[in-house]
C-alpha cells in the first residue's frame, strides 16, 4: 500500500514528497503542475484522474489548493471547483478505494474576520474553539472542505484529520507597509512568536496525524510554532508587544539590536497549538527561541527542508506592486 500526496509541486507537497521518499516510503505525488516531485500531472477536479491515482493507496495527504494569493487572479468558481469539488472527488474516491486515513491541509485563514480584535481589545487567542468567520472565497472554500471531511468521517467512517496551518511560505509579505518597515527575515522571525510555522514542523504534524487518524477518527487542529505567550499576555500584546517579548524571551534582545531588528509594536492574534501537541504528540522544533539561538550562531533560522525547497511564487507572472495582487 502506498501514500498519495496531492499538490506535490507546492511548498508542503514537495516537503512531504522529499520526506516520504527520503524514508523509503511508497509515495505518489499528483499536481496540476509538473515538477521533479510530481509523478502524475492532472487535476483533482477530474474524477477519473483522482480515481486512478487512488488505486492501492492507504494514506492521503491532501495539500492541493488554490491559496489566498490566487483570490485576485482566479474566479470564485475556480476556488469552488478546486477546493470544494476537488476535495469531494478525493473523499468519495478514497472511500471507494478503501483508503485508511485522510489528512486534509486547511488554513488558519478560515478564521477570517474573527482574527481582528476591535480597537482597545486584547489580542485574540486563536484555538480550535474559535468560530470561523471567513472573509474571502479562499477561507469559505477551505471551511467547506473541512465540513466535507467531517461528513465523510461521520457517514462512512473514513478517519479524517484536519490541520489548520499558519504561515509557512517563504515569499515576501503581501503587506506593503510591513515590507517597507522591516527586512523580510525580521518579519518572519517575529511571526514565529504568534502566526508562523516552519514547513518541516508542518510535515511532522502531517505524519503524526496519519499515524493517529484511525485512533482519533476525526479532529481539527491549529498547527503553528509554539508561542512563548500565555493568555494573560493578550492585553499587553495589543499595547506593548516588545515589552512582553522581552519578558518572555529575553535572549532575543542582543541579537535583535545587533541586526537592527525590532519586534512589532502590537500583536493582534496568537495561534495556540496546544491541542495539536496533546492529540498528535507533536512538538515543533523551529520556534522563536530556536531561531534566536541559530541567528546568534550565524546560521539560518529556517529548517534545512525549508531552505532546500525555497520560494516558489504563486503565479507565472510578476507584479509591480508586490509578490501578488491583494483583493
Amino acid at each position: 500500500m502506498q501514500t498519495l500526496v496531492t499538490g506535490s509541486s507546492g511548498h508542503l507537497g514537495e516537503a512531504l514528497m522529499r520526506t516520504l521518499r527520503g524514508s523509503g516510503g511508497a509515495v505518489v505525488g499528483i499536481d496540476a503542475k509538473a515538477s521533479t516531485h510530481t509523478d502524475r500531472v492532472g487535476s483533482i477536479v477530474d474524477r477519473v484522474f483522482v480515481r486512478d491515482a487512488l488505486q492501492s493507496v492507504e494514506t492521503v495527504f491532501h495539500t492541493a489548493t488554490l491559496h489566498k494569493p490566487h483570490v485576485a487572479t482566479h474566479t470564485r468558481q475556480d476556488f469552488v471547483d478546486t477546493n470544494i469539488s476537488g476535495t469531494l472527488n478525493l473523499l468519495e474516491e478514497a472511500v471507494a478505494a478503501g483508503v485508511r486515513q485522510f489528512v486534509f491541509t486547511s488554513t488558519t485563514s478560515v478564521y477570517g474576520h474573527a482574527l481582528n480584535p476591535p480597537p482597545g481589545a486584547p489580542a485574540v487567542w486563536v484555538d480550535e474553539d474559535m468560530v470561523p468567520v471567513p472573509k474571502n472565497i479562499y477561507g469559505v472554500t477551505k471551511l467547506a472542505a473541512e465540513n466535507l471531511c467531517a461528513l465523510f468521517q461521520r457517514k462512512f467512517g473514513l478517519p479524517c484529520l484536519i490541520l489548520r496551518t499558519s504561515r509557512f511560505f517563504p515569499e515576501p509579505d503581501d503587506d506593503a507597509k510591513l515590507r517597507d518597515a522591516y527586512v523580510d527575515d525580521n518579519i518572519k522571525v517575529n511571526e514565529l512568536l504568534y502566526r508562523r510555522v516552519d514547513v518541516a514542523d508542518v510535515v511532522d504534524a502531517h505524519l503524526l496525524a496519519a499515524r493517529r487518524a484511525r485512533e482519533i477518527g476525526f479532529g481539527c487542529y491549529v498547527v503553528s510554532a509554539t508561542t512563548p505567550f500565555a493568555r494573560r499576555d493578550a492585553a499587553n500584546l495589543r499595547q506593548a508587544a516588545p515589552a512582553v517579548v522581552t519578558r518572555r524571551v529575553p535572549s532575543h534582545g542582543a541579537e535583535y539590536a545587533r541586526r537592527g531588528w525590532s519586534i512589532f509594536p502590537q500583536i493582534e492574534r496568537v495561534y495556540d497549538n496546544a491541542r495539536a501537541r496533546a492529540a498528535l504528540g507533536w512538538e515543533p522544533t523551529y520556534t522563536f527561541s530556536w531561531a534566536i539561538a541559530q541567528l546568534r550562531r550565524g546560521r539560518d533560522f529556517r529548517s534545512p527542508l525549508a531552505q532546500a525547497i525555497g520560494a516558489k511564487g504563486y503565479h507565472p507572472q510578476t507584479f509591480a506592486a508586490g509578490p501578488y495582487p491583494v483583493d
